[in-house]
């Protein structure tokens, strides 16, 4: 899942990459409001965390301007504690939940799972087809109740098909979201992780679509 961060404070912009990176996500950071829009309206993330104090451009702007835009990533807005005026704002405003600075880096995480689970119409925190299993809070992966171990980058791959269970998925859609700006993207590098995923998990996991991409159903489906 690739996210974007509009953070302006140096410091906690590095420390909510580095967390979301350690906590399997593809991270762009914008440090301002100008930078952050662009980025919002022209890259596709599948959840943004933004601050409301920005300089160029501020928060609220920046989220109003995203949904008249027709942008329907979810948005975790970061507020001041005891601004509950922010809060109301921000929700008023287009996003999706909030969470009150300083936070807890683990409810921030879980709140962004939340956040994207519900906007691909998942509500548990566990992911399955078939036998498969994939709990997003603990990152575990098994088969028949067998644990399976894979790389990040195989987790990611078969973790956005899981979240969109039952649609055909491009590979350039997966390239958007499990890698983030600065990655070398090349396309061939997802034929070589479905491949391993189907080592692990077995060929018929996940479908392809020939001229399409892939596909990742219920065996019953």
């Amino acid at each position: 899942m690739r996210v974007l961060i509009v953070e302006d404070e140096p410091n906690l912009g590095q420390q909510l990459k580095s967390t979301l990176e350690g906590a399997g996500y593809a991270i762009d950071l914008a440090t301002d409001g100008e930078e952050g829009h662009f980025l919002g309206s022209t890259e596709n993330y599948d959840a943004v965390v933004l601050d409301l104090g920005l300089p160029e451009i501020d928060g609220l702007t920046v989220l109003d301007r995203w949904r008249k835009e027709g942008k329907v990533m979810p948005v975790l807005v970061l507020t001041a504690r005891d601004s509950w005026s922010d809060k109301v704002a921000g929700l008023d405003a287009g996003a999706d939940d909030y969470v009150a600075k300083p936070f807890q880096s683990e409810e921030l995480i879980a709140r962004l799972r939340a956040l994207i689970r519900r906007a691909s119409g998942n509500a548990s925190s566990e992911l399955n087809a078939g036998d498969v299993r994939l709990d997003t809070r603990s990152g575990k992966v098994t088969r028949a109740g067998e644990p399976v171990k894979l790389t990040a980058q195989e987790y990611k791959l078969l973790s956005y098909l899981l979240h969109h269970k039952g649609k055909v998925v491009s590979r350039t859609e997966l390239i958007e979201h499990i890698y983030d700006q600065d990655f070398d993207r090349d396309s061939n590098t997802i034929e070589v992780f479905v491949t391993r995923i189907r080592k692990k998990l077995g060929q018929d996991v996940i479908t392809t679509i020939r001229g399409l991409g892939y596909s990742l159903e219920d065996p019953a489906a």
